[in-house]
C-alpha cells in the first residue's frame, strides 16, 4: 500500500478527497471513457485506447495499490488523479532509467466535463503539492502530449518546469514541492 500523509481532506467547501477503492473502478473508468470521447470529439487521439477497452495505464491495478485519488462533490465524481511513488515502464521510457528515488509521478489528471472551467484542475494540482505528502519525495513529475498547447500552458502556469520533449512527443515537467 502507498505510504503517504493526507494533510488536506477537502479542496474547498464542496469537494472532498477520497482514496479510490476497488468498488470505485466502474465510476472511474466511466469518467475516463467520457473524457476520451470528448477528446475524440475535439480531434485528439489522446486516451483513445480507452474507447476500445484498452486501459494501458492499468487504472484498476493502481486503485488496488492505493495510488488513485478521487475528488467528490457529494456523491458525484468530479475528478481523479493518479500519484505513483514508483515509476512505471512509461516513466522510465520518458525520463530514463535513473534518478527516480525522490519523485512522485502524476498521471491521469481527469476532470468531469461538468466541472470544466471551474478551476478544479488547478485545485487538484495544488492539492498534490500541498495536501498530501510522501516520505522521501520532494518532486512531482508529469508529462503531456506535446501538441496539446492549452495543457502545456496549464502545467507551466502552475509552476512546473519544462524539462524537455521526449522522442515520442511528450513534454516533460517537474516541480519541487
Amino acid at each position: 500500500m502507498l505510504a503517504f500523509t493526507m494533510k488536506q481532506e477537502y479542496l474547498n467547501d464542496r469537494i472532498r478527497v477520497v482514496q479510490a477503492q476497488p468498488s470505485d473502478s466502474d465510476d472511474i473508468m466511466n469518467l475516463l471513457v467520457s473524457i476520451a470521447r470528448w477528446l475524440q470529439s475535439k480531434g485528439s487521439t489522446q486516451w483513445s485506447g480507452l474507447l476500445h477497452g484498452n486501459d494501458h495505464h492499468n487504472v484498476t491495478g493502481h486503485i488496488e495499490k492505493g495510488e488513485l485519488f478521487m475528488f467528490k462533490d457529494g456523491d458525484t465524481l468530479a475528478g481523479i488523479v493518479l500519484l505513483m511513488q514508483v515509476p512505471g515502464e512509461w516513466d522510465h521510457g520518458l525520463w530514463g532509467p535513473d534518478g527516480h528515488e525522490s519523485i512522485v509521478y502524476l498521471h491521469r489528471l481527469a476532470i468531469s466535463r461538468e466541472y470544466a472551467g471551474t478551476g478544479l484542475g488547478a485545485d487538484i494540482i495544488r492539492w498534490t503539492e500541498q495536501g498530501i505528502s510522501f516520505p522521501g519525495k520532494d518532486r512531482i513529475r508529469l508529462d503531456c502530449i506535446a501538441d496539446n498547447e492549452s495543457l502545456n500552458k496549464f502545467y507551466s502556469g502552475m509552476g512546473y518546469e519544462f524539462k524537455g520533449t521526449s522522442p515520442s512527443g511528450f513534454c516533460l515537467y517537474e516541480k519541487y514541492v
